[in-house]
């Protein structure tokens, strides 16, 4: 006989069927999560490493997440509901974080570095708390995977406590290059260099920056200054490339864009993929792929070696006309009545190439001359084909000028002396390069230099071993060979110019730990006090910018943490630059964490009304840092 179907179900077994139907999917989809964070292979270099150690965190949750997967048949209890749900909430903060450190635009994210890096504090703060207390007998999770656990979330607490340095590499040049009042903002050199750093070196990068910044527009709700500003860096990163054209969001369409829309019926074959117009003179790249010869021509120039359209490395870089395809292209045009866009002309390429390389050749040669006028002639030569353009800087190293120019520095003229420095100083720009000077032995001579030479000789010795300690190899050179004292005499004593150029290299050799204790006993904080007081070199925001890499120092926070310097800050965050406050809250923080005294010294400066307004209508890295300063001024005894 078939037993009769029950008519009524209690509500704890409903309730029992329910938990397990919700545990189960809420498992399916952290584990969907940490898959789809783990297929993300784009992340910016700005967060890259933080992007990258943070998935490698979340994918040790799958152990933990597979035996509750085992055991969520049976009914779970409240508290073992709640961390499941406290887990979820965690996670997709998590993965929207790295979408959009994968997707977003690499100017904003190295600009907004700081912001991001509280958000990744902010994601294992959120991860912590949903791990901590989470009931692992009542999931049925193993002793062994709950100790995985844990050794998880104390990794998550030592990634807090730590400061990585790589946005801050970036800091000195995106402080040049947005400042409205630095001469150096629109120098080539400077934008070669972070359009590498922030890996906007080709045409394909450039255009998914531009529809990342369309994105964040979209976004944020319209434009502002910030995308301003972002816009304008990514005009000249297009200049350097060969693109020459407005960046527009939401405007009118260019004129170039009209051309492009009526050309819409030309044959694809008959277009050059770099800027999709219709090509005059047809050329051939050493992959087989053809592209006009003066976008071609550009890219090549603009250092780059590879076929704008595969990504192949070109074996030469020789280009053979297409004169196949420019009959094909006169053809149609003549039978669809399309005139060819006018074009000046130009010597051929070729020729030009080969001319100039026999220059290089022979220039390189007259570097070894054993009469000091031809020397001379052609060391000033070299210097000036160096600034030119990449191709010439890879032409003179490739032709052996770097160890002509590296015997030079030891030449007995100061103006040859002057002009070798400087060669080698724009011939490290190119990454290559900066291996080769200082295989060469070249650091130890341009510290001579630095010491003893013209005043020109040695702002660009300081310049140059900014470039060259872009390589952390270099940077250890550089102080194992006592070049932080003469750039700090330079800082102290040298022309305005020779200061800041002192200072931008003082900035990217403090980031290795060594150097900051040998700048400090070289004596580097009395000039950086100075220049918070000289309001006519603006150098407010250099200084700071150092002092804040030193006081992460024990020897620096002993030698900064003084209460005329704890004054001075109060007075730049009371009435400094928004840029100004910014750093100076850092600083202050930074001291007052480590020395509560301090923190007391600054309230009785009178910080908290300016600190509070700082909160409110700071930029919003130093709305961030004077919370934080308030919060830990909240813990201190006697705040009133």
């Amino acid at each position: 006989m078939e037993s009769p179907i029950p008519t009524d179900l209690s509500s704890s077994e409903v309730l029992g069927d329910c938990e397990v139907a919700a545990a189960a999917a809420v498992v399916r989809e952290l584990m969907e999560v940490i898959e789809t964070v783990g297929s993300y292979a784009g992340f910016r270099k700005t967060q890259r490493k933080d992007c990258l150690n943070l998935v490698r965190r979340l994918k040790l949750l799958v152990p933990l997440l597979e035996e509750i997967k085992d055991q969520v048949g049976n009914p779970l209890g409240v508290s073992g509901m709640d961390s499941l749900v406290s887990l979820k909430k965690a996670l997709l903060g998590a993965k929207k974080l790295l979408k959009n450190c994968n997707h977003g635009s690499k100017i904003y994210l190295a600009m907004e570095s700081e912001a991001v890096l509280s958000r990744f504090h902010g994601v294992y703060d959120k991860l912590n708390q949903a791990l901590d207390g989470m009931p692992y007998d009542e999931l049925g999770v193993s002793v062994e995977v709950k100790e995985q656990v844990e050794l998880m979330r104390m990794q998550l607490k030592r990634a807090k406590r730590r400061t990585d340095t790589q946005d801050m590499e970036l800091a000195m040049d995106m402080m040049v290059v947005f400042s409205k009042t630095d001469d150096r903002n629109a120098d080539i050199a400077i934008l070669e260099r972070l359009a590498n750093k922030l890996e906007l070196h080709t045409i394909a990068d450039l255009r998914a920056e531009t529809a990342a910044i369309r994105k964040l527009v979209k976004h944020r709700g319209g434009h502002n200054e910030t995308v301003q500003q972002i816009l304008d860096l990514l005009g000249k990163f297009k200049l350097i490339v060969g693109i020459d054209e407005t960046v527009s969001l939401d405007g009118p369409i260019s004129t170039r864009t009209l051309r492009r829309c009526q050309s819409s019926l030309i044959p694809n074959e008959f277009l050059c993929p770099i800027t999709l117009e219709i090509m005059t003179d047809p050329v051939i790249v050493a992959t087989g792929q053809t592209y006009e010869r003066e976008s071609i021509t550009k890219w090549l120039n603009s250092n780059h070696r590879t076929c704008p359209k595969t990504g192949q490395t070109l074996d030469h870089l020789s280009l053979a006309p297409n004169f196949a395809l420019r009959n094909l292209i006169l053809q149609w045009c003549e039978k669809n009545n399309f005139e060819l866009p006018k074009k000046d002309t130009y010597p051929s390429s070729d020729t030009y190439s080969a001319d100039l390389m026999e220059q290089i050749s022979l220039l390189v040669k007259d570097l070894s001359s054993s009469h000091p006028n031809v020397r001379r002639d052609a060391v000033m030569k070299v210097r000036m084909l160096s600034k030119e353009n990449p191709e010439n800087r890879i032409s003179i190293a490739n032709t052996g000028g770097i160890p002509g120019l590296v015997q030079l520095l030891y030449y007995p003229d100061s103006k040859i002396q002057e002009h070798a420095v400087t060669a080698l100083l724009n011939l490290s720009i190119d990454e290559t390069n900066k291996r080769l000077i200082a295989r060469e032995g070249a650091i130890k001579a341009i510290i001579e230099i630095l010491q003893n030479g013209t005043d020109e000789a040695r702002e660009n010795s300081a310049a140059a071993l900014f470039s060259l300690s872009m390589l952390n190899e270099n940077k250890i050179h550089v102080g194992n060979f006592n070049g932080i004292p003469p750039l700090v005499s330079l800082l102290q004593n040298g022309t305005i110019r020779g200061k800041k150029d002192a200072a931008t290299a003082l900035f990217n050799l403090s980031l290795n730990q060594a150097n900051k204790s040998k700048a400090i006993k070289a004596g580097i904080i009395p000039p950086l006090l100075r220049l918070l007081d000289d309001k006519n070199l603006d150098m407010v925001d250099e200084a700071l910018s150092i002092l804040l890499l030193l006081v992460s120092h024990p020897e620096g926070r002993n030698e900064i943490g003084r209460l005329s310097f704890v004054e001075t800050l109060v007075g730049i965050i009371r009435s400094g630059t928004p840029k100004n406050k910014e750093c100076a809250v850092s600083v202050l923080l930074e001291l007052g964490l480590n020395n509560s005294s301090l923190t007391l010294a600054a309230l009785q400066f009178g910080v908290y009304e300016p600190l509070r307004e700082i909160a409110i209508n700071g930029t919003n890295r130093a709305q961030r840092k004077a919370n934080s300063l308030l919060h830990h001024m909240s813990k201190c005894e006697h705040i009133p």
